[in-house]
């Protein structure tokens, strides 16, 4: 039997008051291409809609980003919003709306777990946006998507809150025209088990600051968000 439905199209619309107009579209976003292999009566699977929906997922959280960090750079936001439309943290946006349950399989994909696929959990979920966006606009696919993003930025900016200083100093650098920083070990100590590195970071041949960390990459980081801190002050006051 090619059709492994847990959930109707209908049912996942009525579930989330999705309120579909189209309900061809809807159908169309929920089905995967072995579906369609299995089932000729199908129109069309997801995989268009899928690549307008990457398109609608990248305008609308670029907007959501900029309206709600007024303070952060281009290239932080450029930074959060990778993470934010990344294919596991889709996946995890899929999963917090039951998408799997609604997709429309072949025997195939559903025997070898598909339904709980990462790649195809944010395949299904970029198609919806689409499918969205054409049924009801950028406003509906917005109100649809800003609480997924209210939860999951919490979460990122506590996974990665100093995880770009390094990569935000190699801006900077960039910006002056420099070459990139050097980062040096000038000390550690302690027992093999319980080190404490101490790293230096140098921008255009001068030492700008210091970081410590129980090994190099977490020193480093610590002394690039120090650097940027100085060299943030030093920008202002000239």
């Amino acid at each position: 039997m090619g059709e492994q439905i847990i959930e109707a199209p209908a049912e996942f619309d009525k579930r989330l008051s999705l309120e579909f107009s189209d309900s061809l579209l809807l159908h169309r976003a929920l089905t995967h291409r072995s579906y369609l292999n299995e089932n000729p009566q199908a129109i069309e699977d997801n995989e268009r809609l899928e690549f307008l929906g990457d398109a609608v997922l990248d305008f609308v959280v670029g907007a959501w980003l900029y309206v709600h960090f007024p303070e952060k750079s281009e290239g932080e936001l450029t930074r959060l919003r990778a993470a934010l439309v990344r294919t596991e943290r889709l996946a995890i946006f899929a999963e917090d709306v039951e998408l799997g349950r609604a997709i429309r399989l072949g025997k195939g994909e559903e025997e070898s777990g598909g339904r709980t696929r990462p790649a195809m959990l944010c395949a299904a979920f970029e198609a919806l946006m689409g499918a969205l966006y054409l049924d009801a606009g950028i406003e509906r696919v917005t109100d649809f998507v800003e609480p997924l993003l209210d939860h999951a930025i919490v979460n990122i900016q506590r996974e990665h809150g100093d995880i770009d200083s390094k990569s935000q100093l190699q801006e900077w650098v960039q910006g002056q025209g420099y070459s990139a920083p050097a980062y040096k070990i000038v000390s550690e100590s302690g027992p093999d088990h319980d080190k404490e590195f101490v790293v230096e970071v140098t921008v255009n041949g001068e030492t700008i600051s210091r970081g410590e960390g129980k090994n190099k990459q977490k020193a480093s980081k610590v002394a690039a968000r120090r650097a940027l801190d100085i060299l943030e002050i030093v920008e202002q006051n000239e």
